[in-house]
């Protein structure tokens, strides 16, 4: 008797194990740097959940949104010392590590989705392979929508902008402002609302999204849609716990993300007018460039393009020559 019940015990603790294997989940942590309700974290959001159903929860990924987990110039460096195992940055924010990452901030040489999307095609292969150096593997990409000039006053010429404070966001931006004979100031978008509630910027670069995110309407009065770029997003995940998942898993993440990406491009086209639209709603006056305006800031985006070019040498000139010709 007391054999048997050994027995049975050993049987149910070996059927146990099996199930507990069968199901055993595996769990990322995915660190963002912007609202819930920004398109690029509620993309995000949704491809986690096709993860987490089309692998029948075996793989679970949280989402932490708004910098809540790491500030957006920690997220890459927690990935890659497996803090985190999955996280999202804007690719021009790492523009201080090697200058390639630059490429879709500089001023005026991308200016629509369609010249946006040609040059993620063109630049996404050397995006991966110096991902790869870090170990890390780029998963997909999604566009901001074109980014703009927010400022107190109206803005004629740049001379307008001389030495006012304006918010930057990635090393290109900084530079950009430099080149305006204003004074850049880094802002990360989280802490964007109380920098201008406060005075510590007056001015900011960005897209209808972020104004919107922020309600920039409250301290600033003019939008000029100079449709200057299309910065992207780009998320990645550990090579390490990439290549940890089984291979059906892997593939989860992979379909995954591809339609994550086509999806947010289409999102972030879809939602520029409902943006432009807000801004006009709470009583932002939304005007184009003058052309005075655009002159001065198509002479800097050439100059800017010439020095990216000299800093990212053969490769940067591959890159760019690959560009245009697709255009």
């Amino acid at each position: 008797m007391k054999h048997r019940i050994l027995s049975t015990l050993a049987g149910s603790l070996v059927a146990f194990g099996v199930t507990t294997a069968a199901h055993a989940q595996t769990a990322w942590d995915m660190p963002t740097p912007y609202p819930v309700a920004n398109f690029h974290t509620e993309n995000i959001q949704q491809f986690a959940d096709e993860v987490n159903k089309a692998s029948a929860g075996k793989l679970k990924i949280t989402v932490h949104s708004n910098g809540s987990l790491y500030k957006s110039n920690e997220i890459k460096r927690a990935v890659q010392g497996g803090q985190a195992q999955i996280g999202e940055v804007l690719l021009s924010s790492l523009a201080n590590e090697d200058p390639l990452y630059a490429l879709d901030t500089v001023p005026f040489l991308a200016t629509s989705y369609g010249e946006s999307q040609k040059l993620w095609k063109v630049s996404r292969d050397a995006v991966e392979a110096r991902l790869a150096k870090n170990g890390l593997k780029l998963l997909y990409s999604v566009a901001w929508p074109p980014q703009g000039i927010y400022s107190k006053t109206a803005l004629t010429s740049m001379a307008d902008l001389k030495g006012i404070k304006i918010r930057s966001y990635s090393p290109t931006v900084a530079r950009m402002i430099e080149l305006m004979s204003a004074q850049p100031v880094t802002v990360q978008a989280a802490d964007l609302t109380q920098a201008l509630s406060t005075g510590v910027v007056s001015a900011n670069i960005t897209s209808s999204s972020t104004g919107y995110d922020t309600k920039s309407w409250e301290q600033l009065d003019y939008y000029f849609d100079v449709q200057a770029w299309l910065p992207k997003n780009i998320v990645f995940v550990s090579q390490k716990a990439f290549d940890a998942l089984d291979p059906a898993t892997r593939d989860v993440v992979l379909k995954a993300s591809a339609a994550a990406e086509t999806r947010g491009w289409k999102l972030s086209e879809e939602k520029t007018a409902w943006y432009i639209g807000q801004l006009k709603a709470n009583g932002m006056k939304v005007l184009p460039a003058s052309d005075v305006l655009r002159a001065d800031l198509v002479k800097v985006g050439e100059k800017m393009t010439a020095e990216w070019l000299e800093k990212t040498g053969a490769d940067g000139q591959k890159i760019l020559d690959a560009y245009r010709k697709a255009k």
